[in-house]
């Protein structure tokens, strides 16, 4: 033990786990939380969080410096670890592979807790078969100005679509502006299948809801709540239930009823009000393991796409090109096509960090210098990109000046500030493939 280093010791289920720095505050603006806090928090909902994470990889999300700091990904479980901890060796579609954590019990997860793990990152699988999902995840981002209702009301047509092909969804809060709906489904597809599944059921939302719902996977194409589909290949993980959101109000991601979601409000649910919910009403996705589904009617639909002229939708930028992948390039970036050109969004990039307040310190900066422009922004043009790359993540921010006059837009400068933390690596090999 380092020299006046702090440790509390807890007994948990028989397993000693020490928890180093205790006092430290993983929450300090608009509510006070300790690391020890945060621990106790999940102790006190270990049943419903361990439903979501048990017998599966976990990349660590590791805030250690709190909420208030940077962030980073970390897939390999680290060497230090007590010999009572599983890992699995997963293989990622770069080709690399890495032995991650599994956390099958309490004493596990106040282990990855006090390593600054705030939210818990579980891939769709199980350690028994790292290559099929047994998981279809929804995942509802509304796009800046959109009202939590019409989160709400793309969630109810979710059920139901779900519910015309035999599955069961089970709804959650992000925790932040959104709602993700789990789906539980037999081990029996590839990743590409339920992915393909997820793109199929995201259309057909858009097509059901028009003004509501958008299946585009470039920002600028969007409106309303985006279905983003990629949040189903290999390689993807997203919150899961019961994790700390690094918001103010130490919101959590909620289990929902869904006769709850018509009404609820995401900052009814933080590490204050969760674990009393979770002792009066117990974990709502508690039998969401009794039910799989089959994705058959979901591929179906997707066959029915294609066939009409609807080929795959773009994938995340570090995968390799898939075949019948359209043009992975912006719409405002990409030449006009032959047929039908596109109109090109005017789109700068103001500010990248990974700080996202400097990022958005920045954009303050940007509309203080150009006032004009900045009174003529619409809510959705201002686009926030949640960046993440191989270890790390930063927040990009862009403009879209399609509301400012030619005459007094800004043109492309320099961000401020222009800390992008994959931008030596993505140089690097860029050479590398032009060498």
């Amino acid at each position: 033990m380092a020299k006046n280093e702090s440790v509390e010791l807890l007994t948990i289920d028989g397993r000693e786990v020490r928890i180093t720095h205790p006092e430290k505050l993983y929450f300090s603006r608009q509510v006070k939380l300790s690391k020890l806090d945060i621990v106790r928090y999940y102790l006190a909902v270990a049943p419903g969080a361990l439903n979501a994470i048990r017998d599966r990889p976990l990349v660590l999300k590791r805030f250690v410096d709190g909420a208030e700091g940077e962030a980073f990904y970390q897939k390999r479980a680290p060497v230090k670890r007590p010999g009572w901890l599983r890992t699995v060796t997963l293989a990622f579609p770069s080709g690399r592979v890495a032995e991650e954590i599994v956390v099958d019990d309490a004493a596990g997860l106040a282990w990855i807790v006090n390593l600054g793990c705030l939210e818990l990152h579980p891939h769709p699988v199980r350690c028994g078969d790292l290559e099929h999902p047994d998981e279809l995840r929804v995942d509802l981002d509304p796009c800046p100005g959109v009202a939590w209702a019409d989160v709400r009301l793309v969630a109810l047509e979710v059920k139901s679509l779900l519910e015309e092909t035999g599955l069961q969804g089970w709804p959650k809060t992000s925790g932040s502006r959104g709602m993700h709906i789990n789906v539980r489904i037999h081990p029996r597809w590839t990743f590409d299948e339920v992915r393909r599944a997820a793109l199929a059921l995201s259309r057909e939302i858009e097509r059901r809801a028009p003004t509501l719902a958008s299946s585009k996977w470039w920002k600028e194409e969007r409106h309303g709540v985006f279905l983003d589909y990629n949040q189903n290949a290999k390689d993807r993980t997203t919150c899961s239930a019961y994790s700390v959101r690094p918001l103010p109000d130490a919101r959590v991601s909620t289990p929902l009823y869904w006769h709850e979601v018509p009404d609820c409000e995401p900052g009814d649910f933080t590490v204050f009000s969760v674990p009393r919910r979770f002792a009066e009403r117990g974990d709502p996705h508690r039998d969401i393991d009794r039910a799989p589904g089959s994705l058959e009617p979901l591929l179906e639909l997707a066959a029915r796409d294609a066939a009409a002229g609807l080929g795959d939708a773009p994938w995340p930028p570090h995968f390799r090109k898939m075949a019948g992948e359209g043009t992975r390039v912006a719409p405002s970036r990409a030449k006009s096509a032959a047929k039908k050109p596109r109109t090109k969004m005017p789109l700068i990039v103001v500010a990248n960090s990974p700080s996202k307040d400097a990022a958005l310190a920045g954009l303050e900066r940007w509309k203080s210098k150009y006032p004009a422009a900045a009174a003529l922004l619409a809510p959705d043009d201002v686009l926030v990109d949640s960046m993440r790359g191989r270890s790390s993540t930063w927040t990009r921010i862009r403009v879209n000046l399609r509301h400012v006059p030619e005459e007094i837009r800004p043109a492309q400068e320099a961000p401020d500030p222009d800390d992008d933390p994959t931008r030596q690596w993505r140089m690097r090999r860029f050479s590398n493939q032009h060498s």
